[in-house]
């Protein structure tokens, strides 16, 4: 097949039967030491992505106390990242769609890197906050840019294991934070988190520069020949020679309209529904999750009583609990389905928030018990909005739908952290698990919504016209 470049004012109108025989190509390849390769890498990111999120609630205790930090202070330390992560997720999803998808998550890797080493020369409330606030920059980008990254390398089947293994990092990064801190802060200060969460980003940041670019984000930037190029490698890998009239290599029809990125487009009439969708579950789900992981350490220190390292480790089962459920919804959730496992996963964990509110906020070991379990189970809905949610946009789009649905994360995750403080302010700890009940019974609802993508090539799932939102699975999304 031609292979010649396009030109610079033909970006985007690329030979539609190429373009969409590159894509079938590109879906024959089996997993290989290349996907392993930027899994890991990318991985990487993400699990020093997770540790930089956390430090802050394991540094928390004991600035807490050396510099007589009131409760909504506290607050604020937790959520300034957050409000950073914001402006990060908006810049680099944007960033992602025209400047590349590895070029942009190695950019806020760096930033992510370079500020953690910054907190850890503040020396007062208000440097570390401006501070964490320019970190949250960083580790907002990351995310959303990594996620679809490693999404448009996967295959249609298997993709949801394939995603969750490597999403299974970020949990990973979140015990690593807790164990760490649980073990270090108290002998080597607080400052040991962000050396630790800034020095070894510096070096992944070089070998995501290596990483080959999406060929997905090559194809829709009118690149075909790279893109060719890319494919390739990955089939050089598999040992895998495409054969173009394999019957499962039909390529599916794409359209030649111009591959342009645009914010609004996310709420045209197409998708409009998804997008809302879409964003009420990131804002349930963190809202929820964020709040408890920050507020653990200080929650079990200030109002259970528990010492400052017991504390540290009831928070940190938190982690591990997501780490175990995560597992689990990897290796079923091509079976199960996205919407089924969100569902289940808010209704499980709501109600174990709701028994903690109704009848439970005063027993230090029943709080304990039924946090993790219901962190866990949300995490793992977590995880699987990260798979959903570029599943359900097309190439041109999808990093900035990922990107605005992570702001919708970051927003609730900024005022978590603040309305927790208030609330606990007021000594009002039932009243706290029973609004996370509340938002749990949202998360049900919204979820029912949710499309099904299971088994479905992206490029299917992005023509698929809006209204088969809610209806019933056909037998061919069963298999």
């Amino acid at each position: 097949m031609s292979t010649a470049p396009v030109a610079a004012d033909q970006i985007g109108l690329a030979p539609t039967r190429e373009a969409a025989a590159l894509i079938a190509r590109f879906e024959s390849i089996p997993f290989s030491r290349w996907h392993i390769r930027a899994r890991i890498i990318v991985g990487s990111a993400t699990f020093f992505d997770a540790f930089d999120a956390l430090s802050m609630a394991y540094v928390l205790p004991v600035l807490a106390h050396l510099w007589a930090l009131s409760q909504q202070q506290a607050g604020l330390l937790i959520g300034a990242s957050y409000v950073g992560q914001v402006i990060g997720a908006l810049v680099f999803s944007r960033l992602a769609e025209t400047w590349g998808r590895t070029r942009s998550a190695a950019a806020a890797v760096a930033i992510m890197s370079v500020l953690s080493l910054g907190c850890a020369m503040a020396g007062n409330f208000w440097v570390l906050i401006a501070c964490r606030f320019a970190q949250g920059i960083g580790v907002g980008g990351e995310m959303p840019v990594a996620a679809t990254y490693i999404g448009e390398l996967s295959r249609a089947q298997g993709r949801g294991r394939y995603f969750l293994l490597y999403e299974l990092i970020f949990p990973v990064g979140l015990v690593a934070a807790g164990q760490i801190g649980t073990w270090l802060v108290p002998v080597l200060g607080w400052k040991i988190m962000f050396l630790i969460g800034g020095i070894p980003g510096l070096i992944i940041c070089v070998l995501l520069t290596r990483l080959p670019e999406s060929p997905r984000w090559l194809i829709s930037r009118g690149r075909l020949a790279d893109a060719e190029a890319v494919i390739g490698q990955a089939e050089a890998s598999a040992r895998r020679h495409w054969v173009p009239d394999a019957p499962s290599a039909a390529p599916l029809a794409m359209s030649s309209e111009p591959e342009h990125s645009r914010w609004r487009e996310l709420l045209s009439p197409e998708f409009r529904r998804r997008s809302l969708i879409v964003w009420s579950l990131w804002a349930c789900a963190f809202l929820i999750t964020n709040s408890l992981n920050n507020w653990a350490p200080t929650l079990y220190h200030t109002v259970y009583g528990m010492g400052l390292r017991p504390a540290m480790r009831a928070a940190s089962l938190n982690n591990i609990a997501q780490v175990i459920l995560l597992l689990v919804c990897a290796l079923l959730i091509d079976r199960i389905g996205r919407r089924t496992w969100t569902t289940w996963a808010f209704a499980a964990g709501g109600v174990s928030l709701a028994v903690l509110g109704l009848v439970g906020a005063n027993n230090a070991t029943l709080v304990v018990v039924l946090t993790t379990m219901s962190y866990g189970i949300i995490g793992s809905a977590n995880a699987v909005l990260y798979l959903y949610t570029p599943e359900i946009y097309p190439t041109r789009m999808r990093a900035i739908g990922v990107g605005l649905a992570t702001l919708w994360l970051r927003a609730a995750s900024a005022t978590g952290p603040m309305l927790v403080g208030l609330v606990l302010a007021d000594g009002s700890v039932r009243l706290l698990f029973l609004m996370f009940a509340g938002i749990s019974a949202l998360g049900v609802l919204a979820s029912l919504q949710m499309i099904e993508t299971r088994g479905r090539r992206l490029e299917e799932i992005a023509a698929t016209p809006q209204p088969e939102a809610a209806q019933p699975l056909t037998s061919a999304h069963r298999r």
